[in-house]
């Protein structure tokens, strides 16, 4: 029978998934209307883009110190900030619609202050998982949490397009709620998720900063994932760009071109389902090659098909491995990594693909308007290719085993995490 601990431990991991998996599908809901609102507001393209441009800023700008703050404070206190700041600034949108007052100035703060939220919490929450999950099930849990990803992509969109349908400021209502439904749930922890304790004088935050940098530029497994994993989500999200810029520019209607978005979140949460059962199964550093790929022959039906159920079932088919690659390797990363570097090391992984990700559109923009549709979905193809070769040309990341065996490549200062 499982001990009073572990109960315990399960107990705080479900609080902290239902609380994200419900702020998840809020904050992506809100990410979805905030363009629509801007637009509705100026006629302008350009400002409805700069609404999420914002929020992305505001992650990407916070991840780095925030890494250092999860490796120095306790982890739930800094997420219970997140999540409370999330209920006050989406409530002020909210009010602010009840009173006619909705400003653009106003949405930009919030989308800017919502992304430094964002950015606060999440290598506080990836410490709190490693702190509540004992080692051999990080990746069902991480597997658990791509799946939240993935159904918040499937809902988020039509609920916000029904929500703003009835009032502008409903979506910011109910974000809010979700917010405060996470606040909540953190509250329900009843783990210690302080830090671990520093023998010594403490050095200096930027010090600290420097350390999860070294860590990472240091060893070669961190550092091919890092580049591999940024310059992957360039290449795939312009993939993705092109194809659904180029169902507009084909006539479809809006309905046609969500069925691309429901596939690939319908796809991730079967991906999700099955990535535990792959996971033990498969080396992981091979499984992680062969997500590196999976897109490339998937190309080929997209660049001469420009049809929405040609592009659904490619991405689809595209996104059922991914789920066990982000899991298996992501879990892997953590388990070795000595729980004193986790937020930072984190964050500098993160902050690198946060960076890539404003890029995709542009450049799925600009190879669109120079080339052409088909052209441009071959050259990313051809970008994808050459970014695959990142890991399967690695050593360290073709090494890596299946996760029995992963307690040998702990990290020197790396402990194993208490059942």
């Amino acid at each position: 029978m499982p001990s009073c601990r572990a109960l315990a431990r399960n107990h705080d991991f479900t609080a902290l998934w239902i609380g994200q998996t419900v702020s998840e599908i809020g904050s992506r809901m809100t990410m979805f209307v905030f363009p629509l609102i801007t637009f509705a507001m100026t006629g302008s393209a350009v400002l409805a883009a700069a609404s999420e441009a914002l929020y992305l800023l505001g992650v990407a700008g916070t991840l780095l110190p925030a890494g250092v703050l999860a490796d120095r404070y306790d982890r739930r206190r800094i997420m219970l900030v997140a999540s409370g700041s999330g209920v006050l600034l989406y409530g002020s949108l909210a009010v602010a619609g009840v009173l006619g007052e909705l400003t653009v100035p106003h949405l930009f703060a919030v989308a800017l202050l919502t992304g430094v939220g964002a950015g606060l919490f999440a290598p506080a929450e990836i410490s709190a998982v490693r702190t509540v999950v004992p080692a051999e099930d990080l990746p069902t849990a991480l597997s658990q949490n791509q799946a939240r990803l993935h159904v918040a992509s499937l809902i988020s969109a039509p609920l916000g397009g029904v929500l703003y349908a009835v009032t502008r400021w409903l979506p910011f209502a109910v974000d809010a709620v979700t917010f405060a439904v996470s606040f909540v749930q953190l509250g329900r922890i009843r783990t210690d998720l302080s830090p671990e304790t520093y023998d010594g004088p403490r050095p200096r935050p930027l010090q600290d900063l420097k350390d999860g940098v070294r860590f990472v530029v240091s060893r070669p497994f961190f550092r091919v994932l890092t580049i591999w994993s940024g310059l992957s989500n360039l290449a795939v999200n312009a993939l993705f760009f092109v194809a659904i810029l180029r169902l507009i520019e084909g006539g479809f209607g809006s309905f046609q071109i969500g069925l691309v978005e429901a596939a690939a979140g319908s796809a991730g949460i079967v991906g999700a389902v099955l990535a535990p059962w792959l996971i033990e199964r498969l080396a992981t550093g091979w499984l992680t090659v062969a997500i590196a790929w999976c897109f490339l022959p998937l190309v080929v039906p997209m660049a001469f098909w420009n049809q929405p159920w040609v592009v659904a079932a490619a991405i689809g088919l595209g996104m059922l491995l991914n789920p066990a690659g982000n899991a298996g390797i992501g879990s892997y990363r953590i388990a070795v990594t000595p729980p004193e570097l986790l937020g930072r090391v984190q964050s500098t992984s993160q902050f690198v693909s946060w960076s890539m990700m404003p890029l995709a559109p542009v450049l799925a923009g600009v190879l669109l308007s120079t080339v052409g549709g088909q052209t441009a979905i071959l050259v990313l193809g051809g970008f994808s290719a050459l970014v695959a070769c990142i890991p399967t040309f690695s050593r360290s990341v073709r090494a890596v085993p299946r996760p029995a065996l992963w307690e040998r490549h702990k990290a020197p200062g790396a402990v194993a995490v208490a059942a």
